[in-house]
């Protein structure tokens, strides 16, 4: 199934990907809002930096007021960049992430820097000026619970998913199988600038140029993979469901350290 974005800008796209749940590209970074009823709503990620006012905007066209919660799949540049200005938006909403996460938003850890030897293409040669710094939100970031479920969110679940970083993770919703699942799994080659750009469609496994270890990366896909997902929200990439997600899923697992492990690099 081949979805087209509702509101193209050049910069962004959106998708109304199931029921209860539209997804927002910022630039080449993907975020989610998942209504739970008329008035309730959690943010999935917070994109790219400076598209606050095209986050605020998308939310005012369906959700009423703040949202429940945001839900961090994890802490890279491209998935919090819009916090600070979301927060102010948004005063007092609880921001979560998993407990392995919360170093690099607390400003006690960076990440490992960006491996430019990876991959190959533009995107993983221009890694070194990614910022990799942590960010610090203070008593604004809480841990998830430990017993899976996502505040504000009933119905779904976190499933960890470390590799691409220590404590990212994935929501799945069982009732449909919709599956969210950050940088563990992609629907496009990020190395490469030009499937970017064209946002050529097919599965792949986390950014190779910040993936520090790439057996955990394995394990999380093949964990997503026996969740049997129907749909998928990836946090780079373009919406799939249908009938070929399922084979496609199965193929890379199968593939993985062939085609998705790098031959060299700083974290191989």
């Amino acid at each position: 199934m081949e979805y087209h974005g509702m509101l193209t800008t050049g910069l962004t796209d959106s998708w109304d990907v199931a029921p209860g749940v539209a997804g927002l590209r910022t630039l080449f970074a993907n975020l989610a809002f998942v209504s739970l009823a008329p008035e309730k709503w959690i943010l999935v990620d917070a994109g790219l930096g400076n598209f606050a006012g095209s986050i605020v905007r998308a939310a005012q066209t369906s959700y009423p007021g703040a949202p429940q919660a945001i839900i961090l799949t994890h802490g890279h540049f491209d998935h919090v960049g819009n916090l600070r200005e979301l927060l102010e938006e948004w005063k007092g909403t609880p921001i979560y992430a998993h407990r392995e996460e919360l170093p690099y938003l607390t400003g006690r850890q960076d990440y490992p820097p960006a491996d430019a030897s990876v991959g190959g293409g533009l995107m993983s040669a221009a890694a070194p000026l990614y910022p990799h710094r942590a960010i610090d939100l203070g008593p604004a970031v809480q841990p998830l619970p430990d017993d899976g479920s996502v505040p504000g969110a009933p119905g779904w679940k976190w499933v960890h998913t470390p590799g691409h970083s220590p404590g990212h993770i994935s929501l799945f919703r069982e009732a449909d199988r919709v599956l969210l699942s950050g940088d563990a799994l992609l629907t496009v080659k990020q190395e490469s600038a030009l499937a970017v750009v064209t946002q050529r469609q097919e599965l792949h496994g986390p950014p190779a140029y910040f993936t520090t270890d790439w057996e955990a990366a394995e394990q999380s896909v093949r964990r997503l993979a026996l969740l049997d997902p129907k749909v998928l929200l990836p946090g780079h990439g373009l919406p799939m469901a249908g009938p070929e997600l399922g084979p496609q899923l199965a193929e890379l697992c199968r593939t993985f350290k062939e085609k998705e492990l790098p031959e060299q690099g700083r974290y191989v």
